[in-house]
């Protein structure tokens, strides 16, 4: 997999050739521990604070921290609110968590410790198992989903170092 920087970031994150064009990926190295980042990203109520994308605004319903098979709504916006529930598809403890919608499609964090306080995150859109692959494209799904993956690790990477340094 080849990576290339973020052009319109100050931080590290990287986009990540995955070789499907249905499948976009970035990672970064955050300065804190695998199993801090976890809990950050296993709390739904966290999900506004890193959000690159701009359209979660809050925790809807589900329980506070996620778990294989858990079902969680968030509150989102784009130009109009509305409300989205996913249910948790990948789970192991600190390393690995993905929930998909209804419209199937994955939204995963990979977490690999590379030290007891470094980890290499990678998030990734899944369009593989989308139900309607071609609703994807027409809402440039792919593209836009890039982007937002970018600015969620620079985001998620921001949180988790400050609080580590406290």
């Amino acid at each position: 997999m080849a990576e290339t920087e973020n052009p319109e970031s100050s931080d590290i994150s990287k986009i990540v050739d995955t070789g499907n064009d249905r499948v976009r990926s970035a990672r970064i190295t955050i300065n804190a521990p695998a199993a801090d980042i976890s809990d950050l990203i296993a709390h739904p109520a966290n999900h506004p604070r890193f959000d690159g994308s701009g359209t979660v605004t809050s925790s809807s319903f589900g329980p506070d921290r996620l778990t294989l098979g858990a079902t969680f709504g968030m509150s989102m916006r784009i130009v109009v609110p509305y409300r989205m529930t996913n249910t948790v598809m990948e789970f192991d403890e600190g390393r690995l968590i993905a929930w998909r919608h209804l419209g199937g499609h994955r939204w995963r964090y990979e977490l690999e410790p590379l030290t007891n306080s470094s980890t290499l995150v990678t998030e990734t859109f899944d369009g593989t198992t989308s139900r309607f692959p071609p609703s994807l494209r027409l809402m440039n799904a792919y593209e836009n989903n890039t982007r937002s993956i970018l600015k969620t690790l620079d985001e998620l990477k921001r949180l988790a170092e400050s609080a580590a340094s406290n």
